[in-house]
């Protein structure tokens, strides 16, 4: 997994609330064993009209969002079922942080093991950044990890965000749970030959 520690990149404001599982990635994309390929089905149902063109009145369509890295969203995003396609979607269209008010338990943790930084910030806070948004198209923000703040180039945005001390570790090494596992190899082969 790719360690997350400083981050540049534009942001989507997706002002929706209740964004479930299914909606990021539909059902009917679940079939495939391997962790990519999924971002070119995510948000399929919004993204494509029922003849398979693309919804232009959907913001990701938009040309000025096309390389969004960061997406801003509203509360209770990733809700409903526990697939972890979500996250594997959301990842391999380009996605690196999620900042939202708050997030479904499961996805949540499904994004620190698939490097993507969800970050809980208060509503209000949320609220100015879509309002930022909407009056710059286009909106870039530095995520620094390590200080835990995000920023704008001019600091006219700067916000502090709490993130667990253990999390915050193993997305900075890029460790997920086999990652943190592999830490102990030495000690795992150890212990499987004292019979030997």
């Amino acid at each position: 997994m790719e360690p997350f520690k400083n981050f540049k990149g534009k942001t989507v404001p997706l002002d929706r609330v209740n964004i479930d599982t299914d909606q990021i990635i539909p059902k009917q994309f679940l079939k495939r064993i391997e962790r990519t390929g999924f971002g070119k089905f995510l948000f399929n149902d919004w993204r494509f009209n029922d003849d398979g063109s693309l919804n232009q009145e959907f913001i990701l369509n938009k040309e000025i969002y096309k390389s969004s890295s960061i997406l801003l969203t509203g509360e209770n995003f990733g809700s409903g079922s526990s697939r972890e396609h979500a996250a594997w979607a959301l990842h391999d269209y380009g996605f690196r942080c999620i900042l939202a008010p708050s997030f479904a338990d499961i996805f949540f943790n499904n994004c620190f093991q698939n490097g993507l930084l969800p970050i809980v910030l208060p509503k209000e806070k949320i609220n100015n950044l879509f309002e930022e948004s909407k009056n710059n198209n286009g909106l870039e923000l530095n995520i620094d990890l390590e200080s835990q703040t995000i920023f704008n180039i001019n600091l006219e945005i700067n916000i502090a965000f709490d993130i667990d001390p253990y999390r915050k570790y193993c997305i900075l090494n890029g460790l997920d749970n086999i990652g943190l596992t592999l830490q102990h190899v030495d000690k795992i082969e150890l212990y499987e030959n004292i019979d030997d």
